[in-house]
């Protein structure tokens, strides 16, 4: 089957040498075609071009044809950053915080993660999928089209199991392309409160090679942060995990300066997540690595914490990624639209380097760049078409409305 897209008032992330992230002060660079064309050969693009070149597309080979004059055609977002596979919202949380309790706070008193690890021990895979699912559907409605989910909801290995086996189901089930992240170490079960390295063993000994063995994870990540995993205990359990051939990613730098960063280059890892605190030292080590800076800018804002410094890291020559974080407690929400909003009005970014930073950076972060976040040929046709819009200035302009009129996922258009 052919899909031909005509009258495209600007076809966006346009690339003829397609690269696989960009970074430093190629992020400010947008390549886009205006009164363009797009044509779709089963679920890869096959060509692209201003009108004028049209009449070269055969028309016989034409099954389906999409007039999107005054409609911008983007390249799907990658959201690489997620854990929405989760039991239940946790909005009591935020109304403590409303009345001062900070996250850590929280968390000390048996909420945050291990709320969520409670009611997820409750609930049976099926519930899980169905929420999960849900939350799918929401999120290609607004133009997601790649998305990470990862683990961390267990924190035992029954648990953990169980939600890798719900981000399996989901991975052959849904639309859009999917990658699922171990995370058996996002915070430490009360009964290993006093001792944390304990847990870690557990971690290495007992979840890793299960995972494995049921091939359920393509990477595995740790929270390396005060008052969660020491960099001593995540190298550990970044070594099991490589041993049994896991990428390391990491949430870093959340709560402070605590070296989940360097551990992250130390390891090579695909990406270190979070970082509201990044100094000299930390671009330093990011710089010339093959690990992607990834800011999660709805966490920052739900939660009323620091800003990550994503303009001296742009300035730096480093690449950046905007992810959502897709949580119950800390960011209850999947619009990468609002995240590109977030971008330019909390990080001072442009709407080009926003741009880059969810797409082909977010791929990046998530291993697939080589087939998606760009409008390149032979990449997987994943993208979204437009409401009536100016130009892509307006996108994170209009931060409270969803713009996103179709969606096409590997070369389908989608019902929303």
């Amino acid at each position: 089957m052919r899909l031909l897209l005509t009258n495209i008032k600007e076809l966006v992330q346009v690339e003829d040498n397609p690269v696989l992230f960009k970074a430093g002060a190629e992020m400010s660079r947008v390549d886009t075609i205006r009164d363009a064309f797009l044509l779709i050969h089963e679920d890869k693009i096959e060509d692209f071009g201003s009108m004028d070149r049209l009449h070269e597309v055969p028309d016989e080979d034409v099954l389906v044809e999409i007039d999107c004059s005054n409609r911008l055609v983007y390249p799907a977002f990658c959201d690489s950053h997620t854990h929405l596979v989760y039991p239940a919202p946790r909005e009591k949380e935020f109304v403590d915080r409303i009345k001062g309790l900070s996250y850590e706070e929280i968390a000390r008193r048996g909420g945050g993660i291990l709320n969520s690890a409670k009611r997820l021990h409750e609930t049976v895979e099926d519930d899980l999928y169905n929420d999960a699912m849900d939350r799918i559907s929401e999120i290609i409605k607004m133009g997601t089209g790649a998305v990470e989910i990862k683990s961390g909801y267990g924190l035992n290995t029954e648990d953990e199991l169980k939600i890798l086996r719900v981000i399996r189901r989901i991975k052959e089930t849904a639309p859009l392309c999917v990658k699922a992240t171990f995370l058996g170490a996002h915070a430490i079960p009360q009964e290993y409160k006093n001792n944390p390295a304990e847990y870690a063993d557990v971690v290495i000994n007992e979840m890793i090679p299960q995972v494995a063995a049921e091939e359920l994870a393509d990477y595995i990540d740790v929270f390396c942060d005060r008052g969660f995993f020491s960099v001593e205990d995540t190298e550990r359990i970044l070594m099991a995990g490589m041993k049994y051939g896991l990428r390391a990613k990491i949430h870093a730098n959340e709560l402070g300066l605590t070296g989940g960063i360097q551990a992250g280059v130390k390891y090579n890892a695909l990406s270190v997540d979070h970082l509201e605190f990044v100094g000299d030292e930390e671009i330093t080590a990011l710089k010339d690595s093959e690990t992607m800076p990834t800011v999660l800018p709805g966490a920052a804002f739900f939660l009323n914490m620091p800003y990550s410094p994503v303009r001296k890291m742009i300035e730096a020559g480093l690449p950046v990624a905007l992810a959502s974080d897709y949580n119950p407690g800390s960011s209850p929400s999947g619009n990468m639209s609002f995240i590109s909003a977030m971008g330019c009005i909390k990080y001072n970014m442009i709407p080009e380097e926003v741009i880059n930073a969810t797409t082909i950076n977010t791929a990046y972060a998530m291993g697939i760049s080589d087939k998606y976040g760009s409008i390149a040929r032979g990449k997987i046709a994943n993208l979204f078409i437009t409401g009536t819009m100016p130009g892509i200035e307006y996108l994170p302009y209009s931060y409270g409305t969803n713009l996103v009129e179709t969606v096409i996922l590997n070369g389908e258009v989608q019902s929303l």
